[in-house]
């Protein structure tokens, strides 16, 4: 077992008032990662957050063949490595195919299992094996009680370093929901439950392209929304993608929060957090009322 992996683990377990994962969807060039790396920590560190930086060296699963996916294996880890020597923060990044884990290991500190993969025994077992610390995303189709078997898939390949992640569920062909029941019933996996307030909002290929064609659209608006919830529920940990320009972005756009707004949102979830007994089981009294 990684002994740094530990460590950190039981620092975000221990976090309070609650860990963020974030950072922009995707590596768009050195230049701008290491600049989303430099402002992220200055807003984390000042408000008090526990910050791991996110970002993506590929997005395989793009809803078009033309739609940009980022650098690639080796440059992207290259640039997350810089990342986390420059600022001395921990990362987090995700992998797509079993073979690609023994590399993202030796540098991310979190390996992310995406939500359409979420039940891939090979690919959980292979990033288990690295000793990391393993998110993993609820598939949007799943119910969330299949999430204590993934997690459990991890622990038996003999790494007890894992936590789940609520993303939203199908609703229809092109939109997702957030039960707030989900970050209750995913507590039964016995690990850290994490919101990812982002990718909950999307609306997977549900924007018409000119020309033809379709995208990934979003409701932005609405990510403090989620956001609100998840952190009154009581959540471990909140996943945000985090953008200087989200429009621009060249990948998932509409469900990056702006950078600008960062500061701002976690100043109201950290208070939001300070009054929530979420994180706590109610004792709900059966007894029947007497006078």
């Amino acid at each position: 077992m990684d002994a740094s992996s530990v460590a950190l683990f039981g620092q975000l377990k221990a976090a309070q008032p609650f860990f963020l994962l974030a950072g922009p969807n995707v590596i768009e060039s050195e230049e701008h990662v290491m600049k989303m790396a430099k402002h992220i920590k200055a807003i984390t560190t000042k408000v008090g957050v526990p910050l791991v930086f996110k970002s993506s060296f590929d997005k395989a699963n793009r809803t078009s063949s033309k739609s940009f996916r980022g650098p690639g294996l080796e440059e992207g880890l290259k640039i997350l490595e810089k990342v986390k020597t420059t600022y001395g923060i921990p990362v987090v990044t995700d992998v797509h195919e079993s073979w690609q884990c023994e590399a993202v290991g030796r540098v991310a500190d979190i390996i992310q299992i995406p939500a359409f993969l979420c039940r891939q025994t090979d690919l959980l077992v292979a990033a288990a094996k690295t000793g990391k610390i393993i998110n993993i995303k609820k598939g949007q189709f799943c119910a969330p009680s299949v999430m204590a078997n993934s997690a459990e898939k991890i622990r038996l390949a003999g790494n007890q370093n894992v936590m789940v992640c609520e993303r939203g569920t199908m609703f229809g062909y092109n939109d997702l929901i957030v039960d707030p029941r989900n970050f209750e019933w995913l507590r039964e996996a016995n690990c850290p439950v994490v919101a990812d307030v982002t990718h909950a909002l999307q609306q997977p290929a549900g924007k018409k392209l000119d020309g033809g064609g379709v995208a990934s659209g979003g409701l932005r608006e609405l990510i403090p929304c989620i956001a609100r919830t998840a952190v009154a529920v009581g959540v471990d940990g909140i996943f945000m993608e985090v953008h200087d320009d989200p429009v621009n972005s060249p990948c998932d756009g509409p469900t990056q929060w702006p950078l600008r707004n960062l500061e701002e949102l976690l100043e109201e979830l950290i208070a939001i957090a300070r009054v929530t007994k979420g994180k706590k089981p109610f004792n709900i009294d059966l007894t029947p009322f007497k006078e």
